[in-house]
């Protein structure tokens, strides 16, 4: 109890903190809240033909787009700044994300989707990059368990959001994007543009300092992406291709499936905590534990006979989960100068989305391939432990971060 104490004690810069942990569920929220409504939308527009895959890609269309533009997100901070950009993109999220509720035309809120993609690339990209503006090691470390540890709660109060606003209307799901504006109002009243220990913007920066900038870590970001693309890829194995796993142990029922998903799905928090635990220790070290449990946890998933030993598998799974994204981007941020900080985070960004949109079509190669669902878990497990070992025993480059001044 007296450590949780001094935990909250030592928590610095509390309103920032709070308002970019928030923010940083945005774009997770603008999927997440989608799923429940994708049937009463389908029901809508029955006149349409095609309604059945344009709804399904209505929803994964922000992904793409944040995909493509996260690393021009990057140049952009990096030349103008991370706070008056951060502001407009939450301002146009909660513009194109209620817009839909005043529309009737399916071909519409797909282009509402696609343009809230690109508040999300630029939200995402930003926040990331904050994290390591405003805190030093421990202050990042702090406040992405933080992050970690809320996400689950959030989702699960979005996903009852999302239950009720459906049922009351058709499009009633897209009112809920209204939660971007008192948002928007705390990044007006709380955020700060971050500066050096020298006081210099990154406008100021860029306006003066061309010449004298460090030059771009073109290997450390090449490193960040690559290992980034295969994390995110086998973070979402389970997360998209699970069901079908479950279904090849004699599991076909969703409901039953739900059931037995939800306890295991609670262990994301024990791996939360386990990513603070190591907080000491370098980032080889955490990196190779988040890869090690989450591919024995999915080769776990690929072994087993029964649904019980596939639940024990999955509290592995999502041990590892639960670690990931904190995981890569403290690592990535710990590689990354202030001065290119945004683009190098733009690329983990982009990285990151294209693992999730690539994962689904990767774990169908390797089921055709060997055969079965659960076999497509095993090679995916194997990769994961095999990039484990890879990490234990090969370090990388570490470009160190310039200090940041605390406040205006």
């Amino acid at each position: 109890m007296r450590s949780l104490i001094d935990f909250f004690r030592r928590l610095s810069l509390v309103p920032q903190g709070i308002t970019i942990v928030v923010a940083g569920f945005l774009p997770i929220f603008a999927i997440v809240s989608m799923f429940p409504a994708i049937p009463a939308i389908i029901d809508h527009f029955a006149g349409d033909p095609a309604a059945r895959w344009k709804v399904p890609m209505m929803v994964s269309a922000p992904g793409l787009t944040i995909a493509l533009l996260a690393p021009f997100a990057g140049f952009f901070i990096d030349r103008f700044g991370r706070r008056p950009l951060l502001i407009g993109a939450t301002l146009l999220y909660g513009i194109v994300g209620t817009a839909p509720f005043f529309l009737d035309s399916l071909n519409a809120l797909i282009a509402c989707r696609l343009l809230l993609g690109v508040a999300e690339a630029a939200i995402l990209t930003i926040v990331n990059t904050l994290i390591a503006d405003y805190w030093d090691d421990r202050g990042r470390k702090d406040w992405l368990f933080l992050q970690g540890v809320c996400g689950p709660f959030f989702a699960s109060g979005v996903i009852l959001m999302s239950g009720a606003a459906s049922a009351a209307r058709w499009n009633g799901i897209f009112l809920v994007y209204a939660v971007a504006f008192p948002i928007f109002i705390a990044m007006i009243l709380w955020l700060f543009e971050p500066r050096r220990a020298d006081g210099a913007t990154v406008a100021d920066i860029a306006r003066k300092e061309t010449a004298q900038r460090p030059p771009f870590p073109t290997a450390s970001v090449a490193l960040i992406g690559g290992v980034t693309l295969i994390a995110s890829a086998l973070y979402y194995v389970f997360i998209i291709s699970g069901s079908l796993a479950w279904r090849e142990v004699g599991v076909m029922d969703p409901a039953r499936i739900g059931q037995l998903t939800a306890i295991p799905s609670l262990f994301v928090m024990l791996g939360a905590l386990i990513f603070r635990l190591m907080g000491n220790m370098s980032h080889q070290v955490k990196l190779a534990t988040f890869f090690g449990l989450l591919g024995a946890g999915l080769a776990g998933i690929g072994l087993a006979p029964d649904w019980r030993w596939l639940t024990a598998a999955l509290i592995v799974q999502q041990t590892g989960a639960g670690m990931a994204v904190a995981t890569i981007i403290l690592w990535a941020q710990s590689m990354l100068p202030f001065e290119h900080r945004g683009r190098g985070m733009g690329v983990w960004t982009a990285c990151f989305f294209f693992g999730q949109f690539s994962s689904p079509w990767l774990v169908h190669k390797a089921e055709t391939i060997v055969g079965t669902m659960q076999g497509a878990f095993l090679a995916a497990g194997l990769m994961g432990i095999v990039a484990a070992i890879i990490i234990s025993f090969v370090r990388s480059p570490r470009t160190p971060a310039p200090s940041i001044a605390p406040a205006e």
